[in-house]
């Protein structure tokens, strides 16, 4: 058990919704929760740092690219809980559109695999939950296809 695990209140974290030639990166979850799970890049953020600063480090981190955050898409809670029902997991998540700047993607210690998916895709993938839904929320919004 960590101290993400059972926490005392919920814990603050990022996500980046980063588009490139029409597709959106996605990795393979590499811990706990979601495990196994495609999700898009994200973390908890860092005592003293911004929320964007935060978003960004975890994509590079995860995935190894650079990004530039274009807005901020959502907020979101996600509360996970054990057999007694008690909480195991609960992240507030703030959600970021972005746009790829530079660098190759490639899998780290935190996501076992990452790759560019086109939105027809989803359906096929083992998403965590609420995951797809966010990103053609974000895709309608912005007027792109999905």
């Amino acid at each position: 058990m960590n101290d993400r695990e059972y926490p005392a209140r919920p814990i603050l974290a990022v996500g980046a919704i980063v588009m490139r030639d029409g597709c959106v990166l996605l990795a393979r979850r590499g811990k706990m929760p979601g495990l196994g799970k495609w999700s898009v890049p994200g973390g908890a953020v860092d005592a003293g740092e911004s929320l964007e600063d935060a978003a960004r480090r975890e994509v590079r981190e995860e995935c190894g690219i650079e990004v530039e955050l274009t807005d901020t898409i959502e907020v979101i809670q996600r509360v996970t809980l054990d057999e007694a029902q008690r909480v195991r997991f609960h992240y507030v998540i703030v959600d970021y559109v972005a746009r790829w700047l530079g660098g190759e993607a490639g899998p780290s210690d935190e996501a076992s695999e990452v790759r560019w998916v086109r939105p027809d895709e989803f359906d096929a993938l083992d998403m965590t939950p609420g995951t797809a839904e966010v990103i053609r929320r974000m895709l309608r919004k912005a007027g792109v296809g999905c």
